[in-house]
């Protein structure tokens, strides 16, 4: 493809939700919910010059970074071209005295979230920050209109390529980065509108929404800031559920489908789901190199009626999952348009819930005796109400399910609730693949048993601490608790018991011996302070 200097000019059709984006990058400076921020943590002596330059020629390399983009309103129409100046690369040493309390936050932060000018400027930007000796940071955010997870991992790679070249003074291993103008197009365009009407038939009659659990309704366009909250199954469970979903041919995310529609359909009367799940659109192997934004979201629809089994549930799934799958290059907002003509554009279209696999991606080396890691960022923002992840642990053999909820529609503790209904959701599904979705399982514990009484502390613990590694006279908070992670104990021991509890008394008892003799001592219906609700 052209170098840099040559001029790039591609047309999209223009949604109107793309308009709404393009207006709200203009003229209310952007929406902190379409950037891509990274903070990845260095430790161990870094050549700040080396980095700084790796960064800078990694993103050079790419035309997707140099974008600057035009809407023509007449037209309905987005024009970008790639000639455009590379993405500024900035270096900040430590402070005389080092940084003080906040201000490396707060910088970190600005990083992460400052605007672009879409029209004039590069859609990313890269600060390598010198904390102290032994440790350096790496601020990089990316417009998502050029950017996506794909494209992450291939710019990451590729700068720790350049710095171990640099080092050794030897030339990077490193491919022609491809254009996204030049990929074929995923749907030849005179079989796109017969897929978009066949994708349309499938969805049609569904509810476009889900019933979420909200505390307080959606209000708005603004960004959605975003809370964490997960819960894991231990392995015994893991086991189970991944066995049951492997013997229909389900795989994780698919498994994580059925229960969520399952959850969903126990809280309420809806029976008839659509689900958003990201494509990443990279099945041809020439967009493997592209840094662009290629994914797309698709929709699959799970039903559940007052006869469907967990074993039937895991079958729609996968059906529902395949279908999805298969017509992943098929555009959403032709399809939104025709099922949901009269939505609020600023809104997700037809649902407001994502589920996604998730990757987490691991440490790696820079270079000798150098580590590197990806901080959790501080703040967080989403355009989705919901993102159910699925994160398998293979090296634990545990599944964990993480959700990024909208602060401003739900509290914790109503998050944390459905966590715990989709765990006993896994339990029911793999205690009985034959019992109906809808019928709750009645197991109850006898709570009388001193052994039975340790056993679910026991299961409480490994869940929250995610670790089968639990010891009954170990105290909580010296096996890698803290305060966080005991509200959450709390909560769980209550739901999980049936009774509840104050949270300074589940402290006080510490372990799980001692919270063991707490349930036991505990009657049903006790007051709950407000310290966890």
């Amino acid at each position: 493809m052209p170098d840099q200097t040559i001029l790039e000019t591609v047309w999209y059709d223009a949604t109107p939700a793309q308009q709404g984006l393009w207006i709200l990058d203009r003229i209310e400076r952007l929406r902190p919910a379409y950037l891509i921020p990274s903070v990845l943590e260095f430790s161990g002596p870094v050549d700040h010059d080396l980095l700084v330059s790796s960064v800078r020629r990694a993103l050079a390399r790419h035309p997707a970074m140099r974008s600057v983009f035009r809407l023509d309103i007449r037209r309905r129409q987005v024009e970008y071209r790639t000639d455009a100046p590379p993405p500024e690369v900035t270096f900040a040493a430590a402070p005389a005295g080092g940084w003080a309390s906040g201000e490396l936050a707060r910088r970190v932060e600005d990083r992460c979230y400052a605007p672009f000018d879409l029209a004039a400027e590069a859609p990313a930007r890269a600060e390598v920050i010198g904390v102290d000796a032994e440790t350096t940071l790496l601020v990089l955010t990316v417009h998502h209109i050029v950017f996506d997870g794909w494209s992450r991992r291939l710019v990451v790679a590729e700068i720790a390529e350049l710095y171990r070249a640099a080092l050794a003074g030897r030339e990077p291993e490193l491919a022609e980065p491809g254009h996204p103008a030049a990929l074929p197009a995923a749907a030849p365009e005179e079989e796109l509108g017969a897929r978009i009407e066949a994708v349309t038939d499938r969805l049609r009659g569904a509810p476009t929404g889900v019933p979420l659990p909200y505390d307080r309704l959606p209000e708005g366009e603004s960004p959605l800031v975003s809370g964490i909250a997960a819960v894991g199954l231990d392995a015994g469970r893991t086991g189970a559920l991944l066995a049951a979903a492997t013997a229909e041919g389900c795989t994780a995310f698919m498994a994580a489908v059925a229960l969520l529609a399952g959850t969903l359909a126990r809280a309420g009367a809806q029976r008839d789901f659509l689900l958003g799940v990201v494509w990443p659109g990279r099945d041809d192997p020439a967009a493997h190199g592209v840094v662009g934004m290629l994914m797309n979201t698709v929709v699959l629809r799970v039903g559940v009626d007052e006869n469907t089994t967990w074993r039937e549930l895991l079958r729609r799934a996968r059906t529902a999952s395949i279908d999805a799958f298969v017509d992943g290059d098929v555009p959403l907002a032709p399809i939104a348009a025709a099922l949901d003509p009269d939505r609020d554009v600023s809104r997700p279209p037809l649902t407001p819930l994502l589920v996604n696999l998730a990757e987490v991606p691991g440490e790696f080396a820079l270079a000798a005796g150098v580590t590197a890691r990806y901080l959790p960022l501080e703040l967080t923002y989403s355009i989705w109400d919901l993102i159910l992840f699925v994160r398998p642990d293979d090296g634990h053999g545990r599944l964990e399910l993480s959700a990024d909820y909208a602060t401003e529609l739900f509290d914790r503790a109503t998050i944390t609730g459905f966590l715990a209904a989709l765990r006993r959701s896994a339990t029911d599904l793999t205690t009985n693949l034959e019992e109906p979705v809808l019928e709750p399982s009645s197991t109850e514990i006898d709570l009388d048993d001193p052994a039975a009484r340790l056993e679910l502390v026991r299961s409480v613990w490994r869940e929250v601490l995610v670790t089968d590694d639990v010891d009954d006279d170990a105290g909580f908070f010296d096996v890698g608790g803290n305060s966080l992670l005991l509200v959450a104990l709390v909560e769980e021991l209550s739901r999980a018991s049936g009774r509840t509890f104050k949270t300074m008394d589940v402290f006080r008892a510490g372990s799980i011996a001692g919270q063991a003799d707490l349930l036991a001592a505990a009657p049903a219906g006790d007051a709950v302070d407000g310290s966890h609700r």
